[in-house]
């Protein structure tokens, strides 16, 4: 009996420990998604001869050779909400006729079959007019400081650029609050591109700046973001 129940115990350490050696390993999943497409045309704050446009973009890579397609994206919003046009496509190019006269943004990605590559930056464009007098400005662009940086400190300074097709002379709009979208106008019809603003330690900070032309073009631009030690 003793030496019956000595390899009993044996057996179940045996069982217990994998002594069998049938465990199954499980494999780590792996995401090869494509590499981001660059984009060659439109470039950005170009004004295009024809509201016909020939989007194109290099290649994306993809480390296992997967068949690759492409989402194309158009918005009059530097959000993308909404969409005027959603195009996928096997090729680095295509051809969409868009409204003329009108301020577009567009990006791209590339898909597998299994996995998306993030979207490429976003660039902007006109369509050529007719009879157009005047254009809005360009989204105001960022400069400094970087998103998601943190600032030292208690006062800093917000800088950008901004352009216009018309050549006007812009002023602009800061908001800048602890909330997003800001809602708190810092300056106001400013003629410069840098506004300096207090601020409050170990806090979040949402900016943004509204460029306009003076003759009723206004841009918001994107929201940015930085935080305070």
């Amino acid at each position: 009996m003793k030496k019956y129940l000595y390899l009993l115990k044996i057996s179940i350490l045996l069982t217990a420990c994998g002594g069998s050696g049938d465990d199954e390993v499980n494999e780590p999943v792996t995401n090869n998604a494509p590499s981001v497409p660059i984009q060659v045309y439109p470039g950005n704050n170009v004004l295009c001869i024809d509201n016909s446009v020939n989007f194109s973009w290099n290649p994306a890579i993809d480390s296992e050779n997967d068949p690759i397609s492409y989402v194309l994206e158009i918005s009059k919003s530097n959000t993308f909400s909404p969409l005027i046009e959603t195009k996928t496509v096997s090729t680095t190019s295509t051809v969409i006729s868009l409204e003329k006269g009108a301020l577009y943004y567009w990006r791209v990605k590339a898909t597998d079959v299994e996995n998306s590559s993030n979207f490429s930056t976003s660039n902007s464009f006109y369509t050529e007019g007719n009879g157009i007098s005047n254009h809005i400005p360009f989204a105001p662009e960022l400069v400094s400081p970087s998103i998601n940086t943190t600032i030292n400190g208690t006062v800093t300074d917000l800088n950008w650029t901004a352009s216009d097709l018309d050549n006007d002379a812009l002023t602009y709009d800061v908001y800048v609050d602890t909330v997003n979208p800001p809602i708190t106008k810092k300056g106001d019809n400013i003629t410069g591109t840098t506004q300096t603003v207090t601020l409050e330690p170990s806090k979040k900070y949402y900016w943004r700046i509204v460029a306009k032309d003076g003759k009723g073009g206004i841009t918001k631009g994107q929201v940015w973001s930085f935080k305070t030690n």
